[in-house]
């Protein structure tokens, strides 16, 4: 049987972590952290303390990933710590809501974004965001290399951006809002905004999981993929923590919880009228990033799954050409450009953010089960800190998820309707 070849290098696989963490949510999350928190040292902290946590759980992929490099990652693990079951539905999830709604999320954005060079009409956004997703496919569907070029041209090039922005926050003088009336007074330090603040953060962090999905196409996976999963979540926290503070050093935090899309307003206060031109070009590039990551990583999980015989066999088909998932790649773009156009993106990824937590929470307890049901099995790279930064991650995802029943009931039942909807598809799968 064919399998996919390892072309990706250490810095192919560190781009990818970056490129798919990053997104739109450090110009966007600060609102909504701020409206919640009386400081900008608990603003600061609360950002840290996220990044720390996601890079527990990033260490915990590092070791199974060294000990299993194989394509589909995540869904491995899964598979050999809890079952063909378990490992189904969390790749069930990732196939039907968590990529492709991410993906679709991120096409919108970017016509939108888009707009503020080229207005255009509403059924114009709808075929910028396709064209979007039709342009990466095809980049992807003809080699993984291709793919991998796009990702270091335009995460570079997004990082670049992100160093401009925040330089010249951080170098301006304080400037005060045109509305000073318009902010709300601080926030009182609280349980409820906290708890907020940290699954902000916690979003804008997801995605630290999916260098795993190309396991099985990295280059020496035992030593390239720690150190991707190292060098991105560092260079991502330092990005996040630098551009808060950045924005604190323009704008206090009242000022910041009444401003809807800070990073804007934080480029208009340093550069003028081109700063916005500037953060949109920055916005820009970072959904280009962050979607071709996405669909660089992806369809490897379906193309595992029907290695196992648990999907329809034409996903787990390699190109006889091109040596990619060419299927499950065109495939996961049509569903996608599906949910772009009939706008049910929003909904479906607002039901899947806590099916992918929950899929992350059995990810990193999978190393505790792994070491005890194969204690013997060659570990490459141990996760540091363990048992303590283990538990750390699955503690407070405890709490995440329980704070989500109680204060996000209805999509945190639909996110488990979501997910107990493939139990029929596994049963069928597992009876042929």
């Amino acid at each position: 049987m064919d399998q996919l070849p390892r072309r990706l290098g250490l810095i192919d696989a560190s781009l990818i972590v970056v490129g798919v963490v990053i997104g739109s949510g450090i110009f966007l999350l600060p609102n909504v952290i701020a409206r919640n928190l009386p400081s900008g040292a608990a603003i600061l902290a609360v950002w840290v303390m996220a990044g720390v946590l996601s890079y527990f759980g990033a260490l915990a992929y590092a070791e199974l990933g060294a000990m299993m490099p194989a394509t589909g990652g995540q869904y491995v693990y899964l598979r050999e710590a809890f079952g063909p079951g378990c490992a189904f539905l969390s790749g069930w999830v990732f196939l039907l809501a968590v990529i492709p709604g991410g993906m679709s999320f991120l096409a919108v954005g970017f016509s939108i974004y888009l707009d503020h060079f080229i207005p255009l009409s509403p059924a114009w956004r709808e075929i910028v965001s396709l064209a979007l997703l039709a342009s990466l496919a095809a980049a992807n569907y003809v080699g993984v290399q291709q793919g991998a070029w796009i990702q270091r041209i335009f995460t570079s090039l997004k990082i670049a951006g992100l160093i401009v922005l925040i330089g010249a926050a951080a170098f301006a003088p304080h400037v005060r809002s045109a509305l000073p009336s318009a902010a709300p007074p601080l926030a009182s330090l609280s349980y409820r905004g906290i708890g907020f603040a940290l699954t902000a953060c916690l979003m804008a962090y997801n995605g630290w999981s999916y260098v795993s999905f190309v396991a099985g196409e990295i280059k020496n996976p035992q030593r390239n993929l720690p150190r991707a999963m190292t060098l991105g979540m560092v260079a991502v926290m330092a990005l996040y923590v630098t551009a808060n503070a950045a924005y604190l050093n323009v704008l206090t935090v009242p000022e910041i919880a009444a401003t809807e899309r800070v990073g804007a307003a934080v480029a208009t206060h340093t550069m003028g009228p081109a700063g916005a031109s500037v953060l949109a070009a920055v916005v820009l590039l970072s959904i280009i990033g962050a979607v071709n990551g996405q669909m660089l990583t992806g369809a490897r999980i379906p193309f595992a799954q029907a290695r196992d015989g648990l999907f329809f066999a034409r996903f787990g088909r390699v190109h006889p050409r091109f040596k990619t998932p060419a299927f499950a790649i065109a495939a996961q773009t049509v569903w996608t450009g599906l949910l772009v156009v009939t706008g049910s993106y929003e909904t479906l990824f607002a039901y899947a953010l806590l099916s992918s937590w929950i899929v992350y929470t059995l990810g990193v307890a999978a190393v505790w089960v792994l070491r005890r049901k194969a204690p013997d099995a060659p570990r490459p790279y141990k996760m540091w800190g363990y048992p303590y930064t283990m538990w750390a991650f699955l503690i407070v995802s405890a709490w995440y998820m329980a704070d989500a029943m109680v204060n996000q009931t209805r999509p945190s039942l639909m996110a488990f309707v979501v997910s107990a909807a493939g139990i029929p598809f596994y049963i069928y799968w597992r009876t042929r």
